[in-house]
């Protein structure tokens, strides 16, 4: 198996770029890259199958975690149909109550991440069985970005979102990116 990583960060987004051979030729990959969170771990073999940068807790692959969390990046050239973030939610949420007309959705607030980026939220959640999630959405550039925790309980969803919270704050849409403050002339005139 062939794997090329091209890793390069835009004006916009940094955002892993993944060529590997697969059944079809060569497969394309592409997701936001990851601070490291504390406890958790990639699952190459999940986010190859996914097309997306998926998290498990350490001990735990994606398949069988009571928690995951993940980080997709879409190019925009590839979505056409979607013009906004607003389409992208609405087109989540249709999708989602489709699959389960009982859940509760919800405006979540805002997530910033570490560069200052705000990022809208909502909250997916079950009316028995099903998954308890929440997803942050934004754009960078040519890419609409999504972040997710998706858990099998409530008691999991509470447990793992403070690394949820984390991964949010502290992505970086562009490495090494510091946010300026002027210098103050400390030196005296006379």
């Amino acid at each position: 198996m062939t794997v090329l990583l091209l890793t390069w960060g835009t004006a916009d987004a940094q955002i892993q770029h993944i060529a590997q051979m697969c059944d079809v030729g060569v497969c394309l990959y592409w997701w936001p890259k990851l601070p490291a969170v504390p406890g958790w771990h990639q699952d190459k073999d999940a986010s190859y199958h996914y097309g997306a940068n998926m998290l498990a807790p350490d001990g735990h692959t994606f398949a069988n975690a009571p928690t995951v969390m993940y980080a997709k990046a879409m190019y925009k050239p590839r979505v056409p149909e979607l013009k906004s973030v607003a389409m992208l939610i609405d087109e989540d949420e249709k999708g989602s109550l489709r699959d389960d007309p009982r859940q509760t959705v919800a405006s979540a607030g805002e997530m910033i991440t570490a560069d200052g980026n705000r990022l809208e939220t909502y909250t997916f959640f079950p009316q028995g069985q099903g998954n308890w999630e929440r997803v942050a959405y934004g754009q960078e550039g040519s890419y609409y970005l999504i972040f997710a925790i998706s858990a099998r309980t409530k008691a999991g969803y509470e447990k793992a979102l403070a690394a949820y919270q984390f991964m949010v704050a502290h992505y970086r849409s562009t490495p090494n990116r510091v946010k300026h403050t002027p210098r103050r002339d400390n030196s005296t005139t006379k």
